[in-house]
């Protein structure tokens, strides 16, 4: 190894392999503890910077990259604190151990069976497949959801798909309730997914670092007539992956923006324009848990706005008017 990896950085690495994923405020007591029993005096982690976490980061990764693997970091999406509209709290960043090379969903066999694998790809494709749409940008299940997909037969009976895809995978590929439940809460466990406050499922930011080149490669088609469909986008700001954010009102625009990098890129432009088409940002469309949260909203006030009345007065010759559900 190169001159200064010592002891101190194997002990790093081997905690940041023994976690999915790390955030600043995750490493500091853990350099803190490895600063005391090198320096053997006690140091509090609170003086631990991120330049020393920096240095080690950059120590692991000369030493792990024979091996294919690197430490990476992104920003988390979503912010802390529950009102994520109008939280101005910055975004926390975490670094995560990541391959760099194999196909994310082959190295899971290592730990789960085929039918569990199977499972995780139906999870993924109703994600970012079925719930990833031009009406609605969700990319996130439910509890429920996710538990109606524990059977292939199932989830292409649910699904709206051409007729090579319904018959792929066998009837076999299939998971009792119970083993779905356990599946869900182990994905959650080893920081493939999350769950928000309002009881979504969503990728991780380690997953994203690690799922990025497959979710490109798997979801973004090009069609037969030339036009190449995009379901995974991303921020026109920073150029990352998003799954969190707003975009632009024009659904065929590509404007697409998170929203720690909204703030900054706004405040720069000096205008609230989108970065692509340049028409004014509505601030209202959502990419996300929120595009789902918000469009059941418009449906439910839709279905409960009170009919017009007939010309004549007479309510009872005039159909519920509100009965077609606004797109979200």
């Amino acid at each position: 190894m190169a001159d200064g990896y010592d002891d101190s950085n194997r002990a790093f690495l081997q905690a940041f392999m023994g976690r999915s994923s790390m955030t600043f405020e995750e490493a500091q007591p853990v350099l803190a503890a490895i600063f005391t029993a090198q320096k053997e005096e006690n140091v509090d982690p609170n003086d631990v910077t991120q330049e020393h976490l920096s240095s080690y980061i950059d120590a692991a990764n000369t030493a792990i990259s024979p091996f294919d693997l690197e430490i990476r970091s992104l920003l988390h999406q979503t912010p802390k604190q529950a009102d994520q509209e109008n939280n101005d709290s910055p975004p926390t960043r975490v670094y995560a151990l990541v391959n760099t090379t194999c196909d994310p969903l082959t190295q899971l066999a290592t730990t789960y069976s085929a039918d569990e694998i199977a499972f995780v790809k139906r999870l993924l494709d109703f994600m970012f497949d079925t719930n990833n749409t031009r009406i609605c940008e969700g990319m996130v299940i439910t509890p429920m959801q996710s538990l109606n997909l524990r059977s292939s037969a199932e989830a292409n009976r649910r699904r709206s798909t051409n007729a090579t895809q319904q018959t792929q995978g066998g009837a076999t590929q299939s998971l009792t309730i119970t083993q779905a439940e356990n599946m869900m809460k182990h994905l959650v466990e080893e920081g493939w997914l999350e769950k928000s406050r309002k009881d979504f499922f969503s990728l991780t930011p380690r997953a994203l670092m690690e799922l990025r080149g497959w979710l490109i490669s798997e979801y973004n088609d090009e069609m037969e007539s030339g036009r190449r469909m995009n379901r995974i986008k991303f921020c026109s700001a920073c150029k990352d992956l998003i799954t969190v954010g707003q975009r632009c009102e024009d659904r065929d625009c590509l404007g697409r923006l998170h929203d720690h990098c909204m703030r900054s890129f706004f405040r720069m432009q000096r205008a609230e324009q989108c970065p692509v088409c340049k028409k004014d940002w509505p601030g209202d469309k959502f990419v996300g848990e929120r595009a789902v949260t918000s469009a059941s909203r418009r449906q439910t006030n839709a279905r409960q706005a009170p009919a017009p009345a007939a010309p004549n007065g007479d309510a009872s010759s005039s159909e519920d008017a509100s009965g077609e559900e606004e797109e979200g």
